[in-house]
């Protein structure tokens, strides 16, 4: 599966950082290009890095030149997977998906938080959209896992939001009191 991770901030790098510790990185999983308003693989890999929270990143991260810039470094490099690093754009539509061919884009700005916003990975090649916050409105179905990932239907759904870190964190707890029969 080819993926972009739109948004390099926290949210983004953790992805990153979960991808690589279960070896998933450029086996089932190949991280194609990240974006962010700063296009520079170094502070990319040092942001990856050093985390002032998560600590320490324990998978090797170093930057390079692609084939097509000579100037400045522009490929992230995460345990030997090259991840191309491009600028974000405010419209999403402008970004390069169909020529790289991403099927997934993980989108973790929180900018494009409705259908018509969102849509605009797809208008630029991706095939699908997984949002990491709330939508504002209904029209994008939000998935928690553990209490609807069942309802997914990818025929159907192109664009879905696994909620945020709040409601991943709250929804099952809830979800599991009221199976229990235990009013909330």
């Amino acid at each position: 599966m080819r993926v972009a991770i739109n948004g390099f901030g926290r949210i983004g790098k953790m992805i990153l950082r979960a991808l690589s510790a279960r070896n998933l990185l450029g086996s089932e999983i190949d991280v194609v290009a990240v974006a962010d308003v700063a296009n520079d693989a170094d502070y990319y890999a040092y942001q990856l890095k050093y985390d002032s929270v998560h600590q320490r990143f324990d998978g090797i991260v170093a930057s390079d030149k692609s084939s097509q810039n000579m100037v400045s470094n522009d490929v992230l490099v995460v345990g030997g997977h090259r991840i191309g690093t491009i600028a974000a754009a405010e419209d999403p539509s402008l970004l390069p998906w169909k020529r790289m061919e991403i099927g997934v884009v993980i989108d973790t700005t929180g900018r494009f938080t409705t259908f018509e916003k969102a849509s605009g990975h797809i208008a630029a090649g991706a095939q699908r959209v997984l949002l990491t916050n709330m939508p504002e409105r209904d029209d994008i179905k939000m998935i928690i896992v553990g209490v609807n990932d069942g309802d997914y239907d990818p025929a159907d759904q192109r664009i879905v939001s696994n909620a945020n870190c709040t409601a991943n964190c709250i929804i099952p707890l809830l979800y599991a009191l009221k199976r229990e029969g235990i009013e909330i």
